[in-house]
């Protein structure tokens, strides 16, 4: 009798493919951003007039609308520095407000995770109050607790240097030259991680030493698993900080790529312009 045909073994199954490493952090998709530019007021009684066309819904004389942002899509990821980079007027600055939830979208959708902390130039510190005083409220702002404000209080003056040639943190910050106050605004933001960190043009006032410790502070956040988006017109900021830039140009991404290469396209269009 001959030898039943042994059952073959099952094949084993396929290991299943290792998920991604890079994680989404943020996504926009099909941007569009539209706002309004009102004309400039004339004669007595404009803000009358003003109430009355908000009450009876009618257009500001002069007003015209800008289109600033052109259906504009990307995907940041979890440890990525992101350069925006483009002229005056392209977009970037507008884009950047809407990632940071400020600015609506009119058209396409914006995906955040986590909440995205924007600094600027012109974050809300407040003039009349100390520095000191602007320390201890930027920090609770930027969600930190009073017991995590105090600890890192000495370390956020100390990164921001304006004590380095006398006790300005003191002082009223109307007082303070353009730079101190842009080095004291980014030491207050940089003293906690963020999920997205968004920086509009504040690096860009800092002396050298400041910014060597800024693009030391900003690969520290991004090995926390942060990402960092730049605007700045500098272009060797953005080639020494980021490892990837958007090029916006008339509202429209002309081009997403390696930080080197990106800078290069730009620099070579703005020469031929």
């Amino acid at each position: 009798m001959p030898a039943p045909t042994p059952t073959p073994e099952p094949e084993p199954a396929s290991a299943p493919e290792p998920a991604s490493e890079r994680t989404p952090t943020v996504v926009a998709d099909g941007v569009h951003i539209t706002y309004t530019v009102n004309g400039a007021r004339t004669g007595k009684g404009s803000a009358t007039a003003a109430l009355s066309r908000v009450l009876s819904r009618r257009g500001t004389p002069g007003a015209r609308k800008v289109h600033a942002v052109k259906g504009v899509s990307f995907v940041a990821y979890r440890g990525e520095a992101i350069g925006l980079i483009g002229s005056n007027g392209s977009g970037k600055s507008t884009l950047l407000k809407a990632v940071a939830g400020l600015l609506p979208v009119n058209e396409g959708r914006i995906y955040t995770r986590g909440q995205p902390s924007l600094l600027g130039v012109n974050a809300a510190l407040m003039n009349d109050l100390t520095g000191e005083r602007n320390v201890i409220l930027g920090g609770l702002a930027m969600g930190m607790t009073r017991a995590e404000v105090d600890a890192r209080y000495d370390d956020i003056v100390d990164f921001s240097g304006i004590n380095e040639k006398g006790d300005f943190i003191s002082l009223p910050m109307r007082t303070y030259s353009s730079g101190m106050g842009a080095r004291l605004r980014f030491s207050i933001a940089a003293a906690k991680s963020h999920d997205v960190l968004l920086i509009d043009e504040a690096l860009s006032t800092g002396d050298a030493k400041f910014r060597r410790r800024s693009q030391q502070r900003i690969d520290e956040l991004r090995a926390e698993a942060g990402t960092v988006f730049l605007v700045s017109h500098s272009n060797s900021t953005i080639t020494e900080t980021c490892d990837r830039a958007l090029w916006l140009e008339a509202g429209t991404l002309r081009m997403d790529g390696p930080a080197e290469e990106v800078v290069a396209a730009y620099e070579a269009f703005t020469k031929k312009g």
